[in-house]
């Protein structure tokens, strides 16, 4: 099984390199052609201009003899603005400025950031969550005059149109609650159900005189297995099949003492079991009734613990008997996954949508042709679901397929988290 899984793996990596390599052709193709298919850090033309920098690792903008610092500062706090105002080039003191930052969000969302004086600087009033990545309005009132500027302050966000993103196969859902079903995964082999398996043998000993039964061969119910000439009567009688199944085993040879021996051996494999090995650190989630994914190659077969055994095995797991409703072979190794606990919670994602960017997890949030990452806390795992506990509002479009084709083309395209 675990040959199957690797090379499962790699085969899906394969495709994701292919699919990565094929949107690269696509795109250039379209950028030949003057189309503007992919924006990955949403700066355009103004993303190569240099950005001019102030004392304190700020953005300083200019209008008129009116200058302004704006940076956002996490250092041993959450983020936040602060601000340093100048008139001609020198500090003016921050109570006698009214400064205001707006922050358009993608998907017109607006946060107002209002300041108050503290020390040499401005202080805004609310933490600037993740992603830093906005429209920048500034209003500034100095001595009675309003000064305005605007820029961009992008990261993690790119511009798909929709026939590309088709074609790119990339999908999407919309987050919101969902049944999570956390299993605990298990081995074990296939078994004969004892009601369905007999051990034939003759009645009064004696000396094998023909055998019906074939190896490997159904018989019915009834049926002739071998006949038999008793050694005390010397006559001849029939050992016919208590039910029908398959010969499994077969110690039955003309001219051959029966001698009180198992002669044939029947197995009803229409209705086969499984014994699953639950270990001592499984054992207290896993109970009788609980839901079973068997897993067989490449067949998954759904039934439910009807017991679990008694006493231990040498390895000191113990045996979850499940029953089977199809004839797989005997002795067949199998895994399976238990379900041992089901809850709903309010918001959750898929597993698929999931990627890295910078130390975060995320998923991409679309708006329209957009997609921009969603910096995630995450809760409890299971199955292919993942609880959210924080970073993503319900019924926000994500992407749950192909995410890492958005990932690669935002990384091709440099964007940092520069402020």
């Amino acid at each position: 099984m675990k040959v199957l899984t690797d090379r499962t793996r790699e085969h899906t990596r394969w495709q994701q390199w292919l699919l990565i390599g094929i949107a690269s052709l696509v795109l250039a193709a379209c950028s030949d052609d003057g189309s503007e298919l992919l924006a990955a850090d949403g700066h355009g033309a103004e993303s190569a201009v240099a950005v001019e920098k102030g004392a304190n690792n700020g953005r300083m903008l200019h209008d008129k003899n009116v200058s302004v610092e704006l940076a956002i500062f996490e250092t041993g706090v959450p983020p936040e603005f602060r601000a340093w105002v100048f008139v001609d080039g020198k500090p003016i003191a921050p109570k006698d400025v009214h400064l205001q930052v707006r922050l358009v969000r993608l998907g017109d969302k607006t946060d107002v950031i209002n300041f108050a004086a503290q020390g040499n600087f401005l202080r805004g009033d609310s933490v600037i969550y993740e992603p830093h990545s906005f429209i920048v309005h500034i209003t500034a009132t100095v001595n009675g005059t309003k000064h305005h500027w605007k820029y961009d302050s992008l990261e993690g966000r790119t511009r798909i149109e929709p026939a590309v993103a088709t074609a790119l196969e990339i999908a999407t859902e919309i987050a919101g609650p969902a049944s999570l079903e956390e299993t605990t995964e298990v081995y074990g082999k296939v078994v004969a159900t004892p009601l369905r398996e007999r051990e034939v043998q003759a009645r009064f000993n004696g000396v094998i005189t023909a055998v019906h039964a074939a190896l490997g061969e159904p018989v019915k119910a009834g049926e002739a297995l071998v006949t038999v000439e008793s050694n005390e009567s010397l006559r001849t009688y029939v050992v016919n099949a208590p039910i029908s199944g398959v010969v499994a085993n077969l110690n039955a040879k003309v001219g051959q003492q029966t001698q009180g021996q198992t002669l044939v051996r029947i197995v009803d494999n229409t209705e086969v079991a499984a014994d699953l090995a639950i270990f001592p650190e499984q054992l207290a989630l896993v109970k009788p009734g609980a839901q079973v994914t068997l897993i067989y190659r490449d067949q998954e077969i759904a039934t439910t613990i009807d017991h679990l055994a008694v006493e231990t095995n040498s390895n000191q797991s113990i045996n979850a008997r499940v029953t089977l409703d199809q004839p797989l072979p005997l002795g067949a190794l199998i895994s399976a996954r238990i379900e041992v606990a089901e809850y709903e919670v309010p918001l959750a994602v898929k597993r698929t949508g999931l990627q890295a960017f910078r130390d975060f997890t995320v998923v991409y949030a679309q708006v329209g042709d957009e997609y921009e990452v969603r910096m995630l806390e995450l809760g409890r795992e299971a199955g292919e679901w993942v609880e959210i506990l924080g970073g993503l509002e319900p019924g926000t479009r994500y992407v749950t397929e192909n995410s890492f084709v958005i990932k690669a083309d935002i990384e091709k395209s440099g964007a940092s988290h520069d402020h």
